[in-house]
């Protein structure tokens, strides 16, 4: 390839030295080289162009949205997670903020690294450890829901 941007480099040399008239078409080269480059410039002002188009057609179908129902199915807690959510059948969301509300109450986020619940009697029962965090917290409780 670098072989092929030489060539043309040396044809348009040897024009210019031979005929003095084409002086005058070298700078017309120059003025069509520097347009060309503004062209360049605006192949991705379309590309960003393009991502707003999808933004809007995103926005129009999530005015529409449903619930999935599957998260709002009412689900039988354990006996275990029974003590801490109550007996009550109760979505998964809900499930999850009661979790949440009993773990504020009783101050079991670890002060250090707020990712990780520290379990108390109750807690040690659903999760089957001292500490979790509390991204598998959700899959823990899922055993325990049916």
């Amino acid at each position: 390839m670098a072989t092929a941007k030489k060539a043309p480099a040396k044809k348009a040399a040897p024009a210019k030295k031979a005929v003095p008239a084409k002086k005058v078409a070298a700078p017309a080269k120059k003025v069509a080289a520097k347009k060309a480059a503004p062209a360049k410039k605006a192949a991705p002002a379309k590309k960003a162009a393009a991502p707003a188009k999808k933004v809007a057609a995103k926005k129009a179908p999530a005015k529409k949205r449903t619930v999935n129902a599957a998260f709002m199915k009412a689900l039988t807690p354990s006996a275990a997670l029974a003590a801490v959510v109550g007996a009550a059948p109760l979505p998964r969301t809900e499930v999850v903020s009661k979790l949440w509300v009993y773990i504020k109450k009783n101050k079991l986020q670890d002060a250090v690294n707020k990712r990780m619940i520290n379990a108390d009697a109750k807690l040690k029962e659903v999760f089957g450890k001292l500490q979790v965090s509390m991204f598998e917290m959700a899959g823990l409780i899922g055993k325990h829901l049916k």
